[in-house]
């Protein structure tokens, strides 16, 4: 999807506000700078907006809505409910010798032309041409050794070609596996004077993770129907999308949510619209079966909610005693815990893309889930947002890592992931860390100018 949001100066002050959770030992201000030099660097497509904490970018032109889009909108303006240009990390213009996206809608497939933001082609690929990067691939990472002194000399891994044991030297480690993996090499980097794990003396390492919340409901659209048939050009993704819009001091949850849309006439694949068996007269052969399709193809429309968790305790990792990987390195074993918050977020999810629904004189497929169904909330872990496990803070009693994202147990280890994040906010979380990453990165780079690492 490529969902490219800021969090916003609310975002990393949640318990000055609602008294859950713990504010960040930075603010949205420390970090605005390299949100914009990220913008420029990968580039995204949006619209500036002024809401407060939904911060604008240095935004490309987006696309313009699709059909299906348009009707959201219209339903959305009716129900007070804002909804504004996606942001997404797509170029509508040539930035970096990479071309505009020609809108293929082929995201999820690669991109021939790097229109689209992703990693290998945007990052690492610039960062191999400069001759200073050395990638070592079909490596699994399975500690950071440490020294008599306590600092980090370098990784140990295992060859997976071979299965041998390789280790690695440097002066500096940056753990960017993602949060869990994090977590999961400071908990087997083990040691005399790391007993429980690197960086993790006071026990915190794996603790307070947390997940988007989402939930979503789909509905078929009867205005839909037989639709002229015509060319939606665009993206591989969302072209509008729902900011959160509402007051959480009013509501029986404290944190909010953005809606994503899903629907158009994308190429389709099996199982697509749910089933033709859905749409009368529940399927058949041939030319019929054909027409039905024709029929009823572009006639559904999905929203997806995306929403902040509130970090507890009952939410974290550890080594799982007895299960190892086919490597012989230990797995992580989660537990996990939702309270009524995310609960009542996620009724309230159900509730509104419901009415939305019906506000587009459609129905939804599915009835409404109960609350011993959880109102449909996602399981932990499968909207594949996971942050915490490393948390920043500045007191080094209750956080792993300060606000340069640097170990306070090890100064030379350095964490640039989901993990440093104190909490999740109602926005996808690649773009804080990118700008974390490049904050931390030039950190480093200060430290080292300096002789302090």
């Amino acid at each position: 999807m490529r969902v490219a949001l800021r969090f916003g100066p609310d975002d990393f002050r949640g318990k000055s506000i609602d008294g859950l959770g713990d504010d960040w030992p930075i603010t949205y201000d420390d970090v605005k700078p390299y949100y914009d030099r990220i913008d420029r660097l990968i580039g995204l497509f949006g619209s500036n907006e002024g809401l407060r904490n939904d911060p604008d970018g240095i935004f490309q032109p987006p696309p313009k809505p699709r059909c299906y889009e348009l009707l959201v909108k219209r339903a959305s303006d009716k129900l007070s409910i804002t909804c504004i240009p996606s942001r997404l990390s797509i170029i509508t213009k040539g930035i970096n010798g990479r071309q505009a996206c020609h809108y293929c809608g082929q995201c999820t497939r690669g991109c021939r032309v790097k229109a689209n933001f992703s990693s290998p082609d945007v990052l690492i690929a610039p960062a191999l041409e400069t001759g200073r990067l050395t990638l070592i691939t079909n490596a699994m990472a399975r500690e950071v050794t440490v020294g008599p002194d306590g600092l980090a000399t370098g990784v140990s891994y295992i060859d997976k070609n071979t299965g041998a044991d390789v280790q690695v030297r440097a002066r500096i480690v940056v753990l960017a596996a993602s949060a869990c993996e994090s977590a999961r090499i400071l908990l087997n980097s083990k040691s005399s004077r790391f007993p429980n794990g690197l960086a993790n003396s006071n026990g915190v390492v794996g603790k307070y993770l947390s997940d988007t919340t989402g939930t979503d409901v789909t509905g078929f659209i009867p205005m839909m129907v037989d639709h002229v048939r015509h060319n939606e050009d665009g993206v591989g993704g969302i072209h509008v999308y729902m900011p959160w819009w509402l007051d959480n001091k009013k509501l029986d949850f404290p944190r909010g949510y953005h809606i994503e849309v899903s629907g158009g006439l994308g190429a389709p694949g099996a199982g697509f619209m749910g089933g033709i068996q859905r749409f009368a007269p529940g399927g058949g052969y041939g030319v019929q079966l054909k027409n039905d399709y024709r029929k009823y193809y572009g006639a559904t429309i999905s929203f997806a909610g995306r929403g902040e968790m509130i970090p507890n305790d009952g939410s974290y990792c550890e080594l799982d005693p007895a299960t190892v990987d086919r490597y012989g390195i230990p797995v992580l074993r989660f537990h996990w815990k939702f309270t009524d918050y995310e609960y009542n977020q996620s009724k309230h999810m159900q509730e509104t893309f419901r009415q939305l629904i019906a506000t587009m004189g459609g129905e939804a497929f599915s009835p409404m889930p109960s609350k011993d169904r959880g109102y449909g909330l996602a399981a932990g872990g499968s909207i594949i947002h996971e942050v915490g496990g490393a948390r920043m803070g500045n007191d080094a009693k209750t956080s792993v890592v300060n606000a340069n994202c640097q170990a306070h147990d090890c100064r030379n280890l350095f964490v640039a992931d989901g993990s440093p994040f104190v909490s999740q906010a109602d926005k996808n979380p690649t773009w804080t860390i990118l700008a974390l990453s490049l904050r931390t990165s030039e950190f480093i780079a200060e430290q080292r100018k300096a002789g302090a690492l």
